[in-house]
């Protein structure tokens, strides 16, 4: 009897299957662990406000729903911040209340004035900031929709009371949803950012090292890679701020950290400037420069990978500065060679600090201890995108009072609450806000459907009486949408899911004694889906500004600065020079173009430069020379400039000193960044 049989060359089905089984369950466990963690979250947060018997529980469960994250620092974090609007809100509606306590119009009015004040608020603020505001804006929407009532009326000796209770209810959530958070999850912020500061680290240093072994060669395939870690290195923010949740530690050392993505800047802006030098000068006089730098570099510096930067960070950091020091004291006869020793230190300087920080990541025990500096000063990169949002949110909110007003629908407290969310929430957003928002609007409408079905098909028939059996019927619920959350890799998924987790148990309002009434049901979601809809319209009708224009904007303001800077008589610090250009350069877009990223690093550089040489210009009695370079080229004569700088360089010439030849190295790093982008310092004029 002949059987069928597998080929030789056919690989086991079985073994096949098995990998394929254990791949997907590795795969599903952290999102599902996540889901539970979410579900488990809520029901403490609603238990805790069932025995309590607060008036509205539900909103404790929501909050707890809200703060979770699939990161443990970003959860608690997030809580934080949260609490801290939540005060903020609620102590703003109760003095808007007692200042406008018979009068409807004037009181909607200024709730409108102070949701835009949110708005911009959030929209200047980064991370968690930015999200705190944003919650004491629509919080205090939140306590009036309560206060309101069903035509507007003010209850103005309600309005102490209700802001306690909605605060208590929110703090509650947070409270419980951190507590589950703590004890079931141990983080991995600190980790995962120590691993990403090192592999930028390595990735700048290798890159260095292999633009001073090339002697400048593959200029274009450099100035790429730079930009796109330029581009890593910006996106560290949000994780710093994420490990700032899991670790007061982090937080009282956050001056560290902000040091060394500093640190990183300086690193590739310095790389840039040699990388320009070794491309225009001669081959022969490149290598020969070259050559002469290489020499004190730490051979770690060229290792692939981040393996030397994470197991000795304090070793590493003593070994880059003392090479540093080796070069600013190494003899240099001619402006292109102390060039290229200055940058190639100031490089290792800047590669420095985030050995500084890689030490304080990873706990090592040689680290020394740094004292806890003052608040750095918030540097807007630019007010207008803020602006829009806060005219935006403003007329949202208005309008939808208004025709609250005209048409007295009962759910229009509900709408202005939801408009107001959206309006505000969304605003950081910039261009993605209406694609999120429209997303919200879907995930509310999945929400009605899904809370109407749990609402009155299966808590009223199913015999559910007590909370074990609300805690099961919300399990079915959360945990799905957890682990769809945590393993969602778009962002529409992000997005959707996101939205379906917070507004779930709004929309269903489980209360000690549940009610099945179906017309207040529908008028909620009707009111939360209209306010949804008007707040996503809203981005429609008066759009954030677009990713370009936005970019031509920072680049303006960036010449606007250096344009100042050129005609100041006082000279700022450099470290106050570098911030004001790396918050403009942490504005830009995300599709922001490399070539811009690359003009505003090189404002930072002739700014930092023009700086170092005013201090030396005074010792050599050139003022009058370099002043009338820096007057041409703040009127945009980049020719008349670059004549008085060559004139300059000659009279240092002449003067034949170590701090002379260091003078003259700035003009030529001057020089070069004004010549790779002539037409864009010529616009400085019109900046």
């Amino acid at each position: 009897m002949n059987s069928i049989s597998p080929s030789a060359g056919s690989p086991p089905l079985q073994p096949n299957l098995t990998l394929w089984i254990d791949n997907a369950m590795r795969a599903a466990g952290p999102p599902l662990l996540f889901g539970l963690r979410l579900w488990a979250s809520v029901c403490l947060a609603l238990y805790v406000a069932f025995w309590l018997q607060l008036d509205n529980p539900y909103w404790a469960g929501a909050s707890a729903a809200i703060v979770c994250q699939p990161q443990l620092g970003a959860s608690l974090r997030k809580g934080w911040f949260r609490m801290i609007g939540t005060l903020i809100g609620a102590v703003m509606s109760v003095l808007l209340i007692a200042c406008f306590p018979q009068d409807r119009a004037l009181f909607l009015v200024s709730l409108a004035v102070w949701g835009a004040i949110c708005a911009v608020g959030a929209t200047l603020l980064r991370n968690f900031a930015s999200y705190a505001a944003a919650l004491a804006g629509y919080t205090a929407a939140i306590i009036a929709g309560g206060l309101l009532g069903l035509t507007g009326g003010v209850d103005a000796d309600a309005a102490f009371l209700l802001a306690v209770a909605r605060a208590s209810e929110i703090c509650l959530g947070i409270a419980c949803a951190g507590v589950v958070l703590a004890l079931t999850d141990f983080g991995a912020a600190r980790r995962r950012l120590a691993a990403l500061i090192g592999t930028v680290s390595s990735d700048i240093a290798r890159g260095l090292i292999a633009t001073l072994s090339s002697a400048g060669a593959g200029f274009e395939n450099t100035q790429n890679h730079r930009r796109e870690l330029l581009r890593r290195v910006i996106a560290l923010d949000p994780i710093i701020d994420e490990a700032f949740g899991e670790s007061s530690e982090l937080r009282y050392h956050s001056p560290v950290l902000q040091r060394a993505v500093d640190g990183l800047y300086v690193a590739l802006g310095a790389w840039r400037t040699l990388s320009v030098l070794l491309s225009l000068l001669p081959h022969e006089q490149a290598r020969e420069a070259a050559d002469r730098v290489t020499p004190p570099l730490p051979a770690e510096l060229g290792i692939d990978g981040n393996a030397a930067w994470l197991a000795r960070p304090a070793t590493l950091r003593r070994a880059l500065n003392g090479a540093a020091r080796q070069l600013m004291t190494m003899p240099a006869d001619t402006p292109p060679l102390r060039l290229l020793a200055d940058k190639s230190a100031a490089a290792l300087v800047g590669l420095s600090r985030p050995l500084d920080a890689l030490g304080l990541l990873m706990a090592d025990p040689t680290r020394r201890e740094r004292r806890r500096r003052g608040l750095r000063r918030l540097d807007i990169p630019d007010w207008l995108p803020a602006i829009v949002n806060g005219g935006r949110t403003f007329a949202t909110i208005a309008g939808m009072a208004l025709f609250w007003i005209l048409t007295a629908w009962p759910g229009g407290s509900q709408a202005i609450v939801f408009a107001a969310i959206v309006s505000i929430l969304m605003a950081p957003r910039a261009e993605l806000a209406y694609a999120v928002a429209f997303l919200a609007v879907i995930g509310v409408v999945f929400n009605i459907v899904l809370a109407a079905i749990v609402a009155f098909a299966i808590l009223p028939w199913s015999g559910v009486e007590t909370f074990t059996g609300l805690s099961l019927v919300l399990g079915a619920c959360f945990v799905p949408l957890g682990a769809l959350l945590a393993g969602a890799r778009a962002p529409w998924q992000v997005g959707l899911f996101g939205v379906m987790t917070m507004t779930f148990l709004l929309l269903l309002a489980p209360t000690n004694q549940m009610n099945y009434d179906v017309a207040t049901f529908y008028n909620t979601a009707l009111g939360i889906l209209v306010g949804s809809g008007t707040g996503t319209l809203a981005f429609r009708l008066i759009p954030p500004l677009s990713p370009a224009h936005r970019s031509k904007r920072l680049l303006r303001l960036a010449l606007g600065d250096l344009r100042r800077l050129l005609r100041s008589r006082t000279v700022p610090t450099i470290e106050a020079w570098d911030g004001r250009g790396i918050s403009r350069m942490s504005g830009l877009p995300d599709s922001a173009e490399p070539l811009q990223r690359a003009r505003l690093l090189a404002v930072v550089l002739v700014g930092a430069e023009i700086i170092r040489l005013r201090r030396g210009a005074r010792r050599f009695g050139l003022d009058a020379l370099l002043n009338t370079a820096l007057t041409r080229l703040a009127r945009g004569d980049v020719a008349g400039a670059s004549d008085d700088l060559t004139e300059l360089d000659r009279r240092l010439a002449e003067r034949q000193t170590p701090a002379a030849v260091r003078a003259r190295a700035r003009i030529l790093a001057i020089s070069g960044a004004l010549a790779q982008h002539v037409a864009y310092f010529e616009r400085m004029a019109v900046a």
